[in-house]
């Protein structure tokens, strides 16, 4: 017969009050290394595809407008996430507040990896004399500023679902 377990420690044992958790804003370290390696692999991508496949792809409108508009939806979030927990002081569902944190930190992190990328693609096409090139080169530029607005809708959005301070206090 084999002896009881004893039962797990509770972790609550020993505290007398709740901690208080908090997250950490998107760190600029980790963005600044999203768009480098981004820069990296654009550039890169341009000389595999004509190595590989005779010819660099084209980049069409679709990038740019997708990146667009799912830059600006995220602002519009982060502006109604901001007016109801900031100007009107009413209180998120925590459901809600995480999946909107989580949102603006993915955004915030992929838009600077897709950024990057982008712009390593179009920098591949500077002094190529050609109008493909130009072409590749004028809508990756615009695709790399389209996701600069993906980004800063996502630093927003982050910062809209910080808890305001208690000013009860006061």
């Amino acid at each position: 017969m084999t002896p009881p377990l004893d039962p797990p420690p509770d972790p609550d044992d020993g505290q007398d009050e709740p901690t208080q958790g908090t997250i950490q804003p998107a760190s600029a370290g980790a963005m600044t290394a999203l768009v480098v390696l981004g820069i990296v692999i654009g550039w890169t991508y341009h000389r595999v595809a004509v190595a590989l496949f005779g010819t660099a792809p084209l980049v069409t409108w679709a990038p740019p407008a997708v990146l667009a508009l799912v830059g600006v939806s995220l602002l519009v979030t982060a502006r109604a996430t901001h007016r109801q927990v900031h100007v009107r002081r009413q209180r998120l569902e925590a459901h809600r507040a995480v999946n909107r944190l989580a949102l603006g930190r993915a955004a915030t992190y992929v838009g600077a990896l897709v950024g990057g990328g982008y712009l390593g693609y179009a920098i591949s096409w500077l002094g190529v004399p050609s109008e493909a090139a130009t072409q590749r080169l004028v809508l990756s530029g615009l695709a790399a500023l389209a996701a600069v607005v993906v980004v800063a809708g996502g630093i927003l959005l982050e910062r809209a679902c910080r808890v305001p301070e208690d000013d009860s206090d006061a």
